[in-house]
């Protein structure tokens, strides 16, 4: 299927690695030029090189932390007018809840709710004057399903999904979608590190570990990154123009909820 966004300018978020990377992947073999972002020069560089040897598009790359100001800043002086806007941005640590003090919940909400909220903020205007707008958050499967150790994840993700829905409500008349990703055991290094986590705390060792966290899967199997990425670029698209303010679980079917 041609997607339809050829030549389409797409900003990806916190995208030398993981999730984000496999985004950037997908929509540059699609046709878009793609601006990439990461803290580190080096990984964001090696990206980039990935990308253009795959895709035989490279890729603009911006070295930038979304969780400031200046790094926003920066990131919006390199792509001031994209079409496509995919936020993402690592997530905090599990952990318990006495041990969540102030600090510690305003650095999730700045990482996962108005790293993307600001971002949004500043480049939705001007996709709805050119009336073409795709946005898609990468959020969490724990959205739906709320798990206490992701406590500080989930409440920030949520309120993201918050938001994205009222702006939906407004923006789709003007071609801006605006949805998001619900990923669930990915094969990323994210899904490496909640492993060697459940290893440590359970005292197990790495392939027991790999198993425990692969019973919930329905599918049996983890995700791949670019299955995600595929679903990403879809909802990129011409063709999506009719959905918008959805939740989307990439999750193996695992999510035992209706709705």
């Amino acid at each position: 299927m041609d997607l339809g966004i050829v030549g389409r300018t797409a900003l990806i978020c916190a995208s030398s690695r993981g999730l984000g990377k496999a985004c950037a992947m997908a929509l540059a073999a699609e046709g878009c030029d793609v601006v990439i972002n990461g803290r580190d020069a080096e990984r964001l560089e090696q990206a980039a090189g990935e990308i253009s040897e795959i895709t035989g598009r490279r890729p603009l790359a911006v070295v930038a932390d979304l969780c400031t100001e200046t790094g926003r800043a920066a990131l919006l002086a390199a792509c001031p007018a994209p079409d496509i806007l995919v936020t993402n941005n690592g997530g905090p640590a599990p952990g318990r809840l006495e041990d969540w003090d102030h600090a510690a919940w305003l650095a999730a909400l700045e990482a996962n709710m108005l790293s993307a909220i600001l971002l949004i903020q500043s480049l939705v205007g001007g996709m709805r004057q050119r009336r073409f707008g795709r946005i898609v958050n990468i959020t969490s499967a724990m959205v739906k399903s709320p798990k206490l150790p992701l406590g500080l994840s989930t409440a920030s993700r949520a309120g993201l999904t918050a938001f994205a829905k009222a702006l939906s409500n407004e923006c789709v008349r003007d071609n801006v979608t605006i949805n998001n990703l619900l990923p669930e055991r990915i094969e990323t290094d994210r899904l490496r590190y909640m492993t060697e986590q459940l290893a440590r705390h359970r005292k197990l060792g790495l392939e027991e570990a790999r198993a425990e966290m692969l019973k919930p899967v329905a599918a049996r199997r983890f995700g791949r990154p670019e299955e995600f990425a595929a679903a990403c670029a879809f909802l990129c698209s011409a063709q999506a123009s009719y959905i918008s303010g959805q939740n989307l679980q990439v999750d193996g079917g695992s999510y035992e909820g209706l709705i």
